[in-house]
């Protein structure tokens, strides 16, 4: 659960969702790899494990804020990405391979691309963040091999994965329709003036591509316990949010 604090409201997007966007960007990216395929469906299907924990969010009764996806406790974090992680393998075994990349990279920075990024509870429970990451990162050479891939090219279309998941978290953690002017893994991105972001270099076909995100808007509450916050979330319609990207100078 991707939670952004509008003033007044709560705009709160299913990490689900945030990956169905992501997945849209990885399926209109100009730039195609020989397994373009295969990291469409890592894209989309990076955060399934999420799925299980969303079934009952949490907010922070103290605060009645609705919890944040960085601030979920890490064993449930663990267990649910491993089920998730083994579920896309099963599909596909080289999307697998870039989600246990993925799963294993949110507590190494990113393999460096973003190594400010934490989950805030991960050092209070270290060894249990250590065994997961060595146990993931243990198969991925046998797992290179298994479909045929080097090193080099797993760590290449890794990458694209990651820059798909980081623009589609631009929107969900800022009002989707107003993200910041951002440098992100070489581009630059910043609102355009006209409803919508320019970007550059410009990564898809044409000069401007619309895409589509699903948010939940709820006013702030006064959440004394989750099943309060709950109700009131599912008792929230999801809307469908448009999100215009153009061309810089276009």
């Amino acid at each position: 659960m991707i939670v952004c604090d509008l003033g007044d409201r709560w705009q709160i997007v299913m990490q689900t969702d945030h990956a169905d966007l992501s997945g849209d960007f990885a399926r209109r990216w100009t730039e195609r790899t020989p397994r373009s395929g295969s990291l469409e469906i890592a894209a989309e299907r990076h955060d399934d494990g999420w799925a299980v924990w969303e079934q009952a969010p949490m907010c922070d009764v103290q605060s009645s804020k609705p919890l944040n996806f960085l601030d979920v406790g890490v064993p449930a974090h663990l267990a649910f990405y491993r089920a998730g992680i083994a579920a896309i393998g099963e599909q596909d075994p080289y999307a697998g391979l870039l989600v246990s990349m993925h799963g294993a990279g949110i507590y190494r920075g990113r393999y460096g691309l973003q190594p400010e990024l934490r989950l805030t509870f991960a050092g209070e429970v270290r060894e249990l963040v250590d065994a997961f990451v060595t146990e993931q990162e243990s198969t991925f050479g046998a797992r290179e091999r298994e479909v045929g891939v080097t090193e080099q090219e797993r760590m290449a279309d890794y990458e694209l994965l990651q820059l798909y998941d980081r623009l589609s978290l631009l929107f969900c953690m800022n009002d989707t329709l107003a993200p910041p002017p951002t440098d992100l893994m070489g581009y630059r991105i910043e609102p355009d003036g006209d409803g919508g972001v320019a970007m550059s270099p410009f990564p898809f076909e044409g000069a401007e591509q619309r895409f589509s995100l699903v948010r939940r808007v709820l006013r702030h509450g006064d959440w004394s316990d989750g099943d309060a916050f709950r109700r009131d979330l599912f008792a929230t319609t999801p809307e469908e949010t448009s999100i215009t990207i153009r061309a810089a100078g276009g």
